[in-house]
Protein backbone atom coordinates (compact mmCIF):
# COMPACT_ATOMS: atom_id res chain seq x y z
CA UNK A 1 0.00 0.00 0.00
CA UNK A 2 1.23 3.32 -0.88
CA UNK A 3 2.03 5.12 1.97
CA UNK A 4 -0.04 8.54 2.80
CA UNK A 5 1.48 11.45 3.45
CA UNK A 6 -0.31 13.81 5.99
CA UNK A 7 0.74 16.89 5.84
CA UNK A 8 -0.08 20.27 8.52
CA UNK A 9 -1.95 23.08 7.08
CA UNK A 10 0.13 26.16 5.70
CA UNK A 11 0.53 28.69 8.36
CA UNK A 12 -0.79 30.96 6.43
CA UNK A 13 -4.30 29.38 6.05
CA UNK A 14 -4.97 29.64 9.78
CA UNK A 15 -7.17 32.23 11.10
CA UNK A 16 -5.19 35.18 11.99
CA UNK A 17 -5.54 37.01 15.37
CA UNK A 18 -5.74 40.70 15.60
CA UNK A 19 -2.51 42.02 16.42
CA UNK A 20 -2.62 43.25 20.19
CA UNK A 21 -1.72 47.12 20.15
CA UNK A 22 0.15 48.52 22.99
CA UNK A 23 -1.37 52.28 23.55
CA UNK A 24 1.09 53.10 25.85
CA UNK A 25 4.00 53.49 23.20
CA UNK A 26 3.18 56.93 22.35
CA UNK A 27 0.06 59.08 21.94
CA UNK A 28 -0.41 57.82 18.32
CA UNK A 29 -0.57 54.16 19.13
CA UNK A 30 -3.05 54.81 21.55
CA UNK A 31 -5.03 56.81 18.67
CA UNK A 32 -4.53 53.68 16.82
CA UNK A 33 -5.84 51.40 19.12
CA UNK A 34 -9.15 53.74 20.00
CA UNK A 35 -9.60 53.81 16.00
CA UNK A 36 -9.96 50.31 16.48
CA UNK A 37 -12.08 50.41 19.56
CA UNK A 38 -14.82 52.61 17.32
CA UNK A 39 -14.64 50.37 14.60
CA UNK A 40 -15.42 47.02 16.68
CA UNK A 41 -18.27 48.80 18.98
CA UNK A 42 -19.39 49.91 14.97
CA UNK A 43 -19.27 46.33 13.92
CA UNK A 44 -17.35 47.45 11.06
CA UNK A 45 -14.59 45.75 9.21
CA UNK A 46 -11.30 47.29 8.13
CA UNK A 47 -12.46 46.93 4.42
CA UNK A 48 -15.76 48.32 5.36
CA UNK A 49 -14.63 51.17 7.29
CA UNK A 50 -11.85 52.34 4.94
CA UNK A 51 -14.80 52.68 1.77
CA UNK A 52 -16.52 54.92 4.18
CA UNK A 53 -13.19 57.21 3.90
CA UNK A 54 -11.85 55.84 0.49
CA UNK A 55 -9.09 53.65 1.80
CA UNK A 56 -7.89 49.86 2.19
CA UNK A 57 -8.83 47.54 4.41
CA UNK A 58 -5.57 47.23 4.91
CA UNK A 59 -4.55 50.92 5.13
CA UNK A 60 -7.61 50.94 8.21
CA UNK A 61 -5.45 48.16 9.90
CA UNK A 62 -1.87 49.69 9.32
CA UNK A 63 -2.86 52.80 10.57
CA UNK A 64 -4.38 51.12 14.11
CA UNK A 65 -1.33 49.42 14.33
CA UNK A 66 0.76 52.73 13.92
CA UNK A 67 2.26 51.40 10.71
CA UNK A 68 1.29 54.17 8.48
CA UNK A 69 0.81 57.76 9.52
CA UNK A 70 -2.07 59.34 9.22
CA UNK A 71 -3.45 63.34 9.55
CA UNK A 72 -5.52 64.97 10.90
CA UNK A 73 -8.20 65.64 8.05
CA UNK A 74 -8.22 62.23 7.79
CA UNK A 75 -8.74 62.04 11.47
CA UNK A 76 -12.14 63.72 10.66
CA UNK A 77 -13.14 62.02 8.14
CA UNK A 78 -12.41 58.62 10.67
CA UNK A 79 -14.30 60.22 13.45
CA UNK A 80 -17.73 60.87 11.33
CA UNK A 81 -17.54 57.53 9.26
CA UNK A 82 -17.72 55.59 13.12
CA UNK A 83 -20.20 58.77 14.92
CA UNK A 84 -17.34 59.00 17.16
CA UNK A 85 -19.04 61.61 18.79
CA UNK A 86 -15.50 64.18 17.83
CA UNK A 87 -13.49 61.00 20.55
CA UNK A 88 -11.63 60.81 17.93
CA UNK A 89 -10.94 64.40 16.79
CA UNK A 90 -10.34 65.31 20.34
CA UNK A 91 -8.07 62.29 20.54
CA UNK A 92 -6.40 63.40 18.15
CA UNK A 93 -4.68 66.91 18.97
CA UNK A 94 -2.95 64.55 22.12
CA UNK A 95 -0.89 63.46 18.95
CA UNK A 96 -0.19 66.71 17.91
CA UNK A 97 0.75 68.11 21.15
CA UNK A 98 3.03 64.81 21.54
CA UNK A 99 4.80 65.73 17.67
CA UNK A 100 5.14 68.90 18.87
CA UNK A 101 7.50 68.45 21.95
CA UNK A 102 9.12 65.75 19.96
CA UNK A 103 10.10 68.75 17.51
CA UNK A 104 10.94 71.16 20.56
CA UNK A 105 13.59 68.52 22.31
CA UNK A 106 15.04 67.90 18.72
CA UNK A 107 18.24 69.15 17.78
CA UNK A 108 16.94 72.79 15.58
CA UNK A 109 19.46 72.26 12.79
CA UNK A 110 18.96 71.62 9.89
CA UNK A 111 20.96 69.15 7.46
CA UNK A 112 22.03 70.83 3.93
CA UNK A 113 23.53 69.60 1.31
CA UNK A 114 26.23 71.75 -0.79
CA UNK A 115 26.27 69.70 -4.60
CA UNK A 116 29.38 70.01 -5.73
CA UNK A 117 30.67 73.15 -8.28
CA UNK A 118 28.34 75.34 -6.78
CA UNK A 119 30.58 77.39 -4.24
CA UNK A 120 29.24 80.41 -2.98
CA UNK A 121 25.74 79.40 -3.92
CA UNK A 122 23.27 79.38 -0.89
CA UNK A 123 22.83 75.84 1.08
CA UNK A 124 19.97 73.57 -0.33
CA UNK A 125 17.86 72.00 2.18
CA UNK A 126 17.09 68.43 1.65
CA UNK A 127 14.86 67.28 4.02
CA UNK A 128 12.20 69.82 3.36
CA UNK A 129 9.69 66.80 1.55
CA UNK A 130 7.53 65.17 3.78
CA UNK A 131 9.36 62.50 5.73
CA UNK A 132 8.43 59.06 5.17
CA UNK A 133 7.26 59.77 1.91
CA UNK A 134 8.22 56.38 1.02
CA UNK A 135 9.54 53.51 2.73
CA UNK A 136 13.08 52.68 2.75
CA UNK A 137 14.34 50.19 -0.21
CA UNK A 138 17.52 49.76 -1.97
CA UNK A 139 18.28 51.86 -4.98
CA UNK A 140 21.54 53.49 -6.04
CA UNK A 141 21.18 56.96 -7.49
CA UNK A 142 23.92 58.44 -9.49
CA UNK A 143 27.04 60.11 -7.02
CA UNK A 144 26.64 63.11 -9.70
CA UNK A 145 23.98 63.61 -12.04
CA UNK A 146 23.95 64.53 -15.69
CA UNK A 147 21.48 65.93 -18.02
CA UNK A 148 20.50 61.92 -19.40
CA UNK A 149 19.59 61.39 -15.82
CA UNK A 150 17.19 63.98 -16.10
CA UNK A 151 16.05 62.79 -18.72
CA UNK A 152 15.25 59.97 -17.67
CA UNK A 153 13.48 60.57 -14.93
CA UNK A 154 10.85 62.72 -17.39
CA UNK A 155 10.90 59.66 -19.72
CA UNK A 156 9.91 57.26 -16.62
CA UNK A 157 7.20 59.92 -16.11
CA UNK A 158 5.61 59.93 -19.55
CA UNK A 159 5.63 55.95 -19.38
CA UNK A 160 3.43 55.50 -16.34
CA UNK A 161 1.45 58.37 -16.93
CA UNK A 162 0.11 56.59 -20.53
CA UNK A 163 -0.03 53.27 -18.60
CA UNK A 164 -2.00 54.99 -15.87
CA UNK A 165 -4.15 56.73 -18.59
CA UNK A 166 -4.39 53.36 -20.33
CA UNK A 167 -4.49 50.54 -17.63
CA UNK A 168 -5.29 52.70 -13.93
CA UNK A 169 -3.54 53.56 -11.53
CA UNK A 170 -3.28 49.67 -10.09
CA UNK A 171 -1.75 46.71 -10.85
CA UNK A 172 1.85 47.16 -12.62
CA UNK A 173 1.72 50.75 -12.11
CA UNK A 174 1.42 50.60 -8.28
CA UNK A 175 4.04 48.33 -8.24
CA UNK A 176 7.16 50.49 -10.08
CA UNK A 177 5.95 53.46 -7.98
CA UNK A 178 8.55 53.02 -4.86
CA UNK A 179 11.50 52.18 -6.42
CA UNK A 180 11.46 54.73 -9.16
CA UNK A 181 10.70 57.44 -6.97
CA UNK A 182 13.39 56.63 -4.46
CA UNK A 183 16.59 56.78 -7.59
CA UNK A 184 14.63 60.08 -8.55
CA UNK A 185 14.66 61.10 -5.53
CA UNK A 186 18.19 59.68 -4.96
CA UNK A 187 19.27 62.49 -7.35
CA UNK A 188 18.20 65.35 -5.31
CA UNK A 189 21.02 64.61 -2.96
CA UNK A 190 23.64 64.25 -5.61
CA UNK A 191 26.19 66.55 -6.84
CA UNK A 192 24.74 68.61 -9.61
CA UNK A 193 25.98 71.95 -11.57
CA UNK A 194 23.97 75.45 -10.66
CA UNK A 195 22.98 74.72 -14.48
CA UNK A 196 20.94 71.64 -13.73
CA UNK A 197 19.46 72.80 -10.92
CA UNK A 198 15.70 73.78 -11.92
CA UNK A 199 15.80 71.15 -14.78
CA UNK A 200 15.97 68.45 -12.14
CA UNK A 201 13.54 69.66 -9.12
CA UNK A 202 11.21 70.23 -12.36
CA UNK A 203 11.65 66.52 -13.53
CA UNK A 204 11.59 64.90 -10.13
CA UNK A 205 8.61 66.66 -9.38
CA UNK A 206 7.06 65.95 -12.44
CA UNK A 207 7.19 61.83 -11.84
CA UNK A 208 6.01 62.43 -7.98
CA UNK A 209 2.91 64.01 -9.37
CA UNK A 210 3.00 61.59 -11.99
CA UNK A 211 2.53 58.99 -9.07
CA UNK A 212 0.59 60.75 -7.17
CA UNK A 213 -1.93 61.19 -9.38
CA UNK A 214 -1.78 57.37 -9.86
CA UNK A 215 -1.90 56.25 -6.16
CA UNK A 216 -5.05 58.90 -6.54
CA UNK A 217 -6.60 56.28 -8.84
CA UNK A 218 -5.45 53.10 -6.95
CA UNK A 219 -7.12 54.85 -3.57
CA UNK A 220 -3.97 54.93 -1.92
CA UNK A 221 -4.78 58.49 -0.84
CA UNK A 222 -1.89 59.04 1.88
CA UNK A 223 0.48 57.96 -0.31
CA UNK A 224 -0.90 60.14 -3.12
CA UNK A 225 -1.26 63.45 -0.50
CA UNK A 226 2.38 62.70 0.40
CA UNK A 227 3.36 62.57 -3.67
CA UNK A 228 1.70 65.11 -5.09
CA UNK A 229 2.36 67.62 -2.32
CA UNK A 230 6.57 66.58 -2.65
CA UNK A 231 5.69 67.42 -6.12
CA UNK A 232 4.14 70.57 -5.64
CA UNK A 233 7.34 71.36 -3.06
CA UNK A 234 9.46 70.56 -6.17
CA UNK A 235 7.92 72.64 -8.48
CA UNK A 236 8.78 75.57 -5.67
CA UNK A 237 11.97 75.28 -5.65
CA UNK A 238 12.48 74.76 -9.40
CA UNK A 239 9.84 77.86 -9.73
CA UNK A 240 7.64 75.99 -12.35
CA UNK A 241 4.39 77.67 -12.36
CA UNK A 242 2.98 74.86 -14.61
CA UNK A 243 4.29 71.83 -12.45
CA UNK A 244 3.29 73.80 -9.33
CA UNK A 245 -0.45 74.21 -11.21
CA UNK A 246 -0.75 70.57 -11.83
CA UNK A 247 0.04 69.20 -8.33
CA UNK A 248 -2.05 71.46 -6.76
CA UNK A 249 -5.36 70.45 -9.39
CA UNK A 250 -4.65 66.83 -8.41
CA UNK A 251 -4.68 67.90 -4.84
CA UNK A 252 -7.83 69.51 -5.12
CA UNK A 253 -9.51 66.68 -7.35
CA UNK A 254 -8.13 64.05 -4.83
CA UNK A 255 -9.67 66.38 -1.94
CA UNK A 256 -13.19 66.40 -3.76
CA UNK A 257 -13.57 63.27 -4.34
CA UNK A 258 -12.61 61.79 -0.66
CA UNK A 259 -15.44 64.26 0.19
CA UNK A 260 -13.45 67.22 1.37
CA UNK A 261 -14.48 69.98 -1.42
CA UNK A 262 -13.42 72.89 0.66
CA UNK A 263 -10.37 71.87 0.93
CA UNK A 264 -10.07 71.08 -2.90
CA UNK A 265 -11.61 74.27 -3.59
CA UNK A 266 -8.63 76.26 -1.47
CA UNK A 267 -6.23 74.08 -3.42
CA UNK A 268 -7.74 75.59 -6.83
CA UNK A 269 -7.57 78.74 -6.00
CA UNK A 270 -4.18 78.81 -4.67
CA UNK A 271 -3.25 77.26 -7.98
CA UNK A 272 -4.86 80.65 -9.50
CA UNK A 273 -3.02 82.86 -6.99
CA UNK A 274 -0.70 83.85 -9.81
CA UNK A 275 -2.63 83.00 -13.14
CA UNK A 276 -0.57 85.50 -15.60
CA UNK A 277 2.22 82.58 -15.33
CA UNK A 278 -0.47 80.02 -16.24
CA UNK A 279 -1.14 79.16 -19.92
CA UNK A 280 -5.42 78.83 -21.07
CA UNK A 281 -5.27 75.49 -20.47
CA UNK A 282 -4.17 75.37 -16.77
CA UNK A 283 -6.22 78.04 -15.54
CA UNK A 284 -9.41 76.32 -17.24
CA UNK A 285 -7.96 72.80 -15.71
CA UNK A 286 -7.94 74.74 -12.29
CA UNK A 287 -11.32 77.07 -12.72
CA UNK A 288 -12.63 73.03 -13.66
CA UNK A 289 -11.91 71.99 -10.13
CA UNK A 290 -13.39 74.82 -8.39
CA UNK A 291 -16.71 74.03 -10.32
CA UNK A 292 -16.44 70.69 -9.55
CA UNK A 293 -15.80 71.71 -5.97
CA UNK A 294 -18.61 74.24 -5.88
CA UNK A 295 -21.39 71.35 -7.01
CA UNK A 296 -20.52 69.17 -4.32
CA UNK A 297 -21.16 71.73 -1.82
CA UNK A 298 -24.25 72.21 -3.47
CA UNK A 299 -23.52 76.03 -4.87
CA UNK A 300 -25.00 75.66 -8.03
CA UNK A 301 -24.28 79.31 -8.64
CA UNK A 302 -20.87 79.36 -8.06
CA UNK A 303 -20.34 76.48 -9.93
CA UNK A 304 -21.87 77.22 -13.39
CA UNK A 305 -19.85 80.95 -12.76
CA UNK A 306 -16.37 78.63 -12.25
CA UNK A 307 -17.37 76.29 -15.78
CA UNK A 308 -18.12 79.58 -17.57
CA UNK A 309 -15.04 80.85 -16.37
CA UNK A 310 -13.23 77.77 -17.57
CA UNK A 311 -15.01 77.90 -20.78
CA UNK A 312 -14.21 81.58 -21.67
CA UNK A 313 -10.20 81.35 -20.61
CA UNK A 314 -9.90 77.50 -22.68
CA UNK A 315 -11.14 79.49 -25.42
CA UNK A 316 -7.88 81.13 -26.84
CA UNK A 317 -5.70 78.18 -25.88
CA UNK A 318 -3.59 77.52 -29.05
CA UNK A 319 -1.54 75.10 -29.80
CA UNK A 320 2.44 73.91 -28.64
CA UNK A 321 2.08 76.79 -25.79
CA UNK A 322 2.02 74.30 -23.15
CA UNK A 323 4.87 71.83 -21.99
CA UNK A 324 4.63 68.32 -23.48
CA UNK A 325 2.80 66.80 -20.97
CA UNK A 326 0.31 69.38 -20.79
CA UNK A 327 -1.04 67.75 -24.18
CA UNK A 328 -3.78 65.82 -22.42
CA UNK A 329 -5.86 68.91 -22.15
CA UNK A 330 -7.49 69.01 -25.09
CA UNK A 331 -11.08 69.77 -26.00
CA UNK A 332 -12.30 66.44 -24.56
CA UNK A 333 -10.39 66.44 -21.31
CA UNK A 334 -12.18 70.11 -21.12
CA UNK A 335 -16.01 69.14 -21.51
CA UNK A 336 -14.96 66.16 -19.41
CA UNK A 337 -13.64 67.58 -16.21
CA UNK A 338 -17.13 70.34 -17.20
CA UNK A 339 -19.10 67.16 -17.52
CA UNK A 340 -18.54 66.31 -14.49
CA UNK A 341 -19.19 69.00 -12.40
CA UNK A 342 -22.61 69.15 -14.25
CA UNK A 343 -22.88 65.87 -13.22
CA UNK A 344 -22.83 66.70 -9.96
CA UNK A 345 -25.27 69.74 -10.33
CA UNK A 346 -27.81 67.84 -12.05
CA UNK A 347 -27.97 65.13 -9.54
CA UNK A 348 -27.07 67.25 -6.03
CA UNK A 349 -28.65 70.53 -6.79
CA UNK A 350 -31.78 69.65 -9.29
CA UNK A 351 -30.31 71.91 -12.14
CA UNK A 352 -31.10 70.10 -15.56
CA UNK A 353 -29.48 67.43 -16.67
CA UNK A 354 -29.00 68.66 -20.89
CA UNK A 355 -25.69 70.40 -19.72
CA UNK A 356 -23.90 67.79 -18.30
CA UNK A 357 -25.45 65.10 -20.77
CA UNK A 358 -23.84 67.31 -23.74
CA UNK A 359 -20.83 67.66 -22.10
CA UNK A 360 -20.11 64.02 -21.22
CA UNK A 361 -21.23 63.01 -25.05
CA UNK A 362 -18.51 65.50 -26.27
CA UNK A 363 -15.94 64.23 -24.31
CA UNK A 364 -16.54 60.70 -24.96
CA UNK A 365 -16.87 61.09 -28.64
CA UNK A 366 -13.10 63.54 -28.27
CA UNK A 367 -11.18 60.73 -26.11
CA UNK A 368 -8.58 58.52 -28.38
CA UNK A 369 -7.39 55.22 -26.98
CA UNK A 370 -4.47 56.44 -25.60
CA UNK A 371 -7.28 57.97 -22.63
CA UNK A 372 -9.95 54.61 -22.22
CA UNK A 373 -9.79 55.84 -18.27
CA UNK A 374 -10.92 59.01 -18.98
CA UNK A 375 -13.66 57.60 -21.58
CA UNK A 376 -15.21 55.43 -18.91
CA UNK A 377 -15.24 57.51 -16.46
CA UNK A 378 -17.19 59.91 -18.38
CA UNK A 379 -19.53 57.20 -20.14
CA UNK A 380 -19.92 56.06 -16.59
CA UNK A 381 -21.10 59.05 -15.64
CA UNK A 382 -23.16 59.56 -18.28
CA UNK A 383 -25.03 56.49 -17.91
CA UNK A 384 -25.92 57.38 -14.37
CA UNK A 385 -27.45 60.81 -15.41
CA UNK A 386 -29.76 58.97 -17.75
CA UNK A 387 -30.61 56.07 -15.62
CA UNK A 388 -31.64 58.97 -13.15
CA UNK A 389 -33.25 61.05 -15.16
CA UNK A 390 -34.02 59.96 -18.91
CA UNK A 391 -34.72 57.07 -20.67
CA UNK A 392 -33.19 53.63 -19.04
CA UNK A 393 -33.04 51.91 -22.41
CA UNK A 394 -30.65 54.53 -23.58
CA UNK A 395 -28.63 54.71 -20.73
CA UNK A 396 -27.58 50.82 -20.91
CA UNK A 397 -26.15 51.26 -24.17
CA UNK A 398 -24.21 54.16 -22.55
CA UNK A 399 -22.92 51.68 -19.52
CA UNK A 400 -22.68 48.72 -21.39
CA UNK A 401 -19.57 50.28 -23.27
CA UNK A 402 -18.32 52.03 -20.45
CA UNK A 403 -18.40 48.62 -18.58
CA UNK A 404 -16.45 47.18 -21.61
CA UNK A 405 -13.21 49.37 -21.12
CA UNK A 406 -13.42 48.86 -17.45
CA UNK A 407 -12.62 45.34 -17.97
CA UNK A 408 -8.90 46.90 -19.63
CA UNK A 409 -8.65 48.92 -15.98
CA UNK A 410 -7.53 48.60 -12.73
CA UNK A 411 -8.75 51.88 -11.07
CA UNK A 412 -10.44 52.18 -7.99
CA UNK A 413 -12.21 55.64 -9.24
CA UNK A 414 -14.16 53.53 -12.07
CA UNK A 415 -15.03 51.25 -9.67
CA UNK A 416 -16.46 53.76 -7.30
CA UNK A 417 -18.14 55.43 -10.02
CA UNK A 418 -19.89 52.07 -11.61
CA UNK A 419 -20.98 51.22 -8.12
CA UNK A 420 -22.77 54.62 -8.13
CA UNK A 421 -24.62 53.86 -11.44
CA UNK A 422 -25.78 50.45 -9.81
CA UNK A 423 -27.57 52.48 -6.96
CA UNK A 424 -29.25 54.46 -9.64
CA UNK A 425 -30.67 51.07 -11.42
CA UNK A 426 -32.55 50.19 -8.74
CA UNK A 427 -35.08 52.78 -9.50
CA UNK A 428 -36.05 50.39 -12.58
CA UNK A 429 -36.17 47.03 -10.81
CA UNK A 430 -38.87 45.79 -12.81
CA UNK A 431 -36.83 46.14 -15.96
CA UNK A 432 -35.13 42.99 -16.56
CA UNK A 433 -32.42 44.43 -18.77
CA UNK A 434 -31.63 46.96 -15.99
CA UNK A 435 -31.32 43.87 -13.68
CA UNK A 436 -28.57 42.06 -15.75
CA UNK A 437 -26.92 45.39 -16.46
CA UNK A 438 -26.62 45.39 -12.52
CA UNK A 439 -25.70 41.66 -12.31
CA UNK A 440 -22.61 42.47 -15.09
CA UNK A 441 -21.57 45.50 -12.84
CA UNK A 442 -21.42 43.01 -9.98
CA UNK A 443 -19.36 40.35 -11.65
CA UNK A 444 -17.10 43.29 -12.71
CA UNK A 445 -16.77 45.08 -9.63
CA UNK A 446 -15.56 41.50 -8.06
CA UNK A 447 -12.86 40.66 -10.59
Amino acid sequence: MAAVRITAPMEEEMPQKPKLLDDTESARAWWGKELRNWRNVRSLSSKGLGKRVHLSGTMIERIEKNERLCDAGLARRLDDALEAGGALRRLWRLVEEEAAGRSDDADSSVPVHRPAGRAGQADWVLDGYPPGLIDPGRGESPSVVRPEDIAQVLAAASVIAEWDNLYGGGGIVRSSLYGQLLWARGLLAADYPSALEADLFAAVGRLSVVLGASAFDAHEHEDATRLLRFGRWCAERADDWHLRAAALNWLARQSIWCGMPDEGLTHAEDGLVRADRLTPREQAMLHNARARAWAKMRRPGQALAAISRSDEVFGPARENEDVVWMSFYDDAQHHGDTGHAAFDLALLSGQSPAEATARLTKAMDGYTDAYVRSRALCGTKLATLIMATGDPGEALTVAHRALDELGRLRSNRAVEDVMDLSKECRRHADDAEVVALRERIAAAVRS
